[in-house]
């Protein structure tokens, strides 16, 4: 019976679009649910809608946790659920169902309970688990991790040299603006990432001539990381069309 339910819940593919489907209604539903005309008008459907995609889910993670010691090779069979307790998608599949039953079980304000709405938003996370496209993704970020690292690491660097340098520059001639390194840590963010909001610029000579410095330093280290990743998909995606590439012989089996 067990092995059954691990295989309808892993291999069957009648249910894995199922729930593709229902997570992909869920973020539909949430999106619906901001606009006052439609939450007014269709409220219940979408609380009925609700009830029944977390009765869903609820089923799948209880199975998906019952069968977790044939999931997983090594350890007993408490062991086993732990792991996929404490698994990146045991955590997912808990709170996209959590927000749902912890109103139900303790007293809380309106404010929470809307903070609780929005980790339904989680649910979409759940997706990675039948995706190839999230799985490559991921894949892509794990092999890129120490690249990454010393991008991000070179980034703080960078936001914390040029926001203080600009608030001794510009501090007194904008005091309301540049007020301490806190403020003029968003204009380097701005800068940075040349979004340029505009809310807060230099107005100085000296400035504006080191904010055309970061602006251009911003363009070439945006470019850094898409780099890194962009290489990093071209390498998993001919791996993959190798993979495709190969057949095995019918007489010797062996690999061609």
């Amino acid at each position: 019976m067990k092995q059954r339910v691990y295989q309808f819940l892993y291999k069957n593919k009648l249910f894995i679009k199922f729930i593709y489907s229902l997570i992909i209604l869920n973020i539909l539903s949430i999106v619906l649910a901001s606009y006052k005309d439609i939450r007014n008008e269709y409220s219940l459907f979408l609380e009925y809608f609700e009830a029944f995609s977390v009765f869903i889910f609820s089923i799948e993670y209880v199975l998906r946790l019952w069968t977790a010691d044939l999931h997983y090779k090594k350890g007993s069979k408490a062991k086993k659920r732990k792991k996929f307790f404490l698994s990146t998608y045991g955590i997912i599949d808990l709170l996209a169902i959590l927000p749902f039953y912890l109103p139900l079980l303790f007293p809380f304000d309106l404010r929470f309970v809307r903070i609780l709405r929005l980790l339904r938003l989680l649910r979409i996370f759940k997706i990675g688990r039948f995706s190839k496209s999230f799985n490559t993704i991921k894949y892509v970020l794990r092999e890129s991790k120490s690249e990454l690292s010393i991008t991000v690491f070179i980034a703080f660097i960078l936001l914390i040299f040029s926001s203080t340098l600009m608030y001794y520059v510009e501090n007194e001639a904008q005091p309301e603006k540049f007020q301490n390194i806190g403020e003029s840590l968003w204009w380097s963010v701005a800068t940075l990432t040349t979004v340029g909001y505009g809310d807060i610029y230099p107005i100085t000579g000296l400035g504006k001539f080191i904010s055309a410095i970061i602006a251009l330093i911003g363009v070439a280290f945006v470019a850094l990381p898409t780099g890194i990743i962009s290489s990093a998909f071209i390498e998993k995606i001919q791996k993959e069309k190798k993979k495709e590439k190969k057949h095995v012989c019918k007489n010797c089996g062996c690999e061609m």
